[in-house]
């Protein structure tokens, strides 16, 4: 394993040992990578590349380089790639190379066997949107199960570590010079078209990663908080922790209610404390993801 800059030097007091995926787990894992790769492939064989509409990164340099030189797009999916693999079975870790290697080849095959297949539609935009809904759910599904499918993302993590960048900005940066070069290779409206597919699969990559019932975090801070966490408790099914708090201005003692609901659960919530209490103070923030304890997604009853 190559040492980070900055990093503690590894000994036997600090080295984490990294558990085995159970063979179930590993299974899922390489079904799901698989299956994402695919609908990837098939988006853009089937609707984006025959109407000269290109996606970000490696893919769109691929799908350009495809069409200047005559070589099928998964020769170049897959060569240029490889570089960025090797790098991150190095630096960023071998599960994730390993991950990224097979949607990497999935998709360098998908694309391969699917060349001949004509488009499912000759409209540009009919074809910009759902190869971009397609694409969305194949890319967020290939990231829900720890793979990549673009090696300018490995690009991106390494930078982040040097730069004061975030990954998001750095691929968008490396995306917006790639679509932007669709209107040299083809046309100015080819680019916008691929602007417009870009866009709704990554508003689709959010969905499919976060999906739709997303979880949201909320803090109350009530007088009346036994009140309000027992309405929550009974008329949501959703428990509840207090914790103690204290006010900055007043430096009376306070009790914070801490709960997580669904995002189709927050105004039933926003509606018991504004009929308990009126004047709480009440805060919602979006969860990237959410395990343990006893919260599990369910319907409204």
């Amino acid at each position: 394993m190559t040492a980070i800059k900055g990093s503690p030097p590894t000994s036997p007091q600090n080295v984490v040992k990294h558990s085995r995926l159970k063979p179930l787990e590993l299974v899922r894992r390489i079904c799901f990578i698989m299956l994402g790769a695919i609908l990837v492939g098939f988006a853009l064989e089937t609707f984006l590349v025959n109407n000269s509409i290109i996606d970000g990164g490696i893919t769109g340099i691929s799908i350009m380089s495809s069409y200047l030189s005559g070589v099928p797009i998964g020769v170049f999916l897959f060569l240029l790639n490889l570089p960025f693999l090797l790098i991150g079975y190095k630096i960023i870790g071998k599960t994730f190379a390993l991950s990224t290697l097979l949607g990497v080849f999935t998709l360098s095959v998908t694309t391969a066997l699917l060349h001949s297949w004509q488009p499912f539609t000759d409209d540009t935009f009919l074809a910009a949107v759902f190869g971009g809904i397609m694409l969305g759910v194949g890319t967020g599904i290939v990231i829900r199960a720890g793979g990549s499918l673009d090696g300018t993302e490995i690009v991106a993590i390494i930078l982040n570590r040097k730069t004061p960048f975030s990954v998001g900005q750095i691929v968008m940066f490396f995306n917006v010079f790639i679509l932007g070069s669709a209107g040299f290779v083809y046309t100015l409206d080819r680019a916008l078209f691929s602007m417009i597919a870009y866009y709704i699969a990554f508003k689709v990559i959010d969905l499919t990663i976060e999906g739709f019932d997303e979880s949201k975090s909320v803090w109350i801070i009530s007088d009346n908080y036994r009140e309000v966490g027992n309405a929550i408790v009974d008329r949501l099914g959703r428990g509840v922790t207090y914790l103690n708090g204290e006010g900055g201005y007043t430096g009376d003692d306070k009790k914070v209610i801490f709960v997580v609901i669904t995002r189709l659960e927050e105004a039933k919530l926003k509606s018991i404390v504004a009929e308990l209490d009126p004047q709480a103070f009440l805060a919602v923030g979006n969860i990237h993801d959410v395990r343990g304890g006893r919260f599990k997604k369910k319907d409204i009853h």
